[in-house]
């Protein structure tokens, strides 16, 4: 079934709306004709069956029949900390950690990170991370999207209230493996830390180490950055039975 995100949407029975690029999306891709039943997420968790009652290129309008059980959604709570890559290769973390099913996402500055933008080409940045997350969302069929967080200094990010069961920073020069984790009990909140092209300084990992963070290794191979995100995403949801 066909998902889209009306953020409004929050009981059935009810109405909605769809516009824009999603509309043009039903109207000229999928050809989808009155009566046509769709899925409707509203992104905070809660999914729904829609029924299509008039179809436009810029407008449809739906009836919403009924609150659907999320189905795809990860039993981890998983946040993602992403030190900041060059050009696109942030894009690529977000899309693919959305359909992964991490609930929140900080990228940060460290040593060996790329120069901060100024402020209004980061906000643009942020814009964007939001709408590739939205459009994964639609593709995994997930019922929440990620919470993205603008960027902040690596110094910020250990200080961070955020509650979790096991923190764990992945580096390059660590000697435990990740396996290892599997010892920990009653773990579902989980603080994932990833560095940037370069990786961690010691410094910066005897600093995490401090704030109670794990040093761990993906492996005997240096993987890109991008790519270790990715990894340790998936690993640790092997590891606590999401995978």
């Amino acid at each position: 079934m066909q998902k889209f995100i009306i953020p409004y949407i929050t009981y059935a029975p009810s109405k909605g709306t769809i516009i824009g690029q999603d509309a043009k999306h039903v109207f000229k891709v999928l050809r989808l004709n009155k009566g046509a039943v769709i899925g409707i997420s509203n992104g905070h968790g809660k999914d729904f069956s829609a029924r299509l009652l008039s179809v436009s290129v810029d407008r449809i309008e739906l009836d919403i029949i009924e609150e659907l059980t999320p189905a795809a959604e990860s039993p981890l709570d998983i946040t993602l900390c992403s030190g900041m890559l060059k050009d696109n290769k942030m894009d690529l973390v977000i899309k693919h950690a959305t359909q992964l099913g991490i609930t929140k996402w900080i990228p940060f500055f460290s040593e060996r990170s790329i120069p901060s933008p100024d402020a209004k080409r980061m906000e643009k940045r942020c814009e964007r991370w939001e709408t590739i997350a939205r459009e994964s969302l639609k593709q995994c069929q997930r019922s929440r999207l990620p919470e993205i967080r603008m960027p902040i200094t690596f110094e910020r990010l250990l200080t961070l209230p955020d509650p979790s069961d096991l923190k764990v920073a992945f580096w390059e020069k660590a000697s435990t493996k990740i396996n290892t984790l599997r010892e920990k009990e009653t773990i579902s909140r989980i603080f994932i830390l990833i560095g940037p092209e370069g990786g961690f300084s010691e410094n910066e990992i005897d600093q995490a180490k401090i704030k109670g963070f794990l040093s761990c290794s993906l492996g005997p191979r240096i993987l890109r950055a991008e790519t270790a995100s990715i990894s340790s995403c998936t690993l640790i949801q092997h590891i606590f039975g999401d995978i």
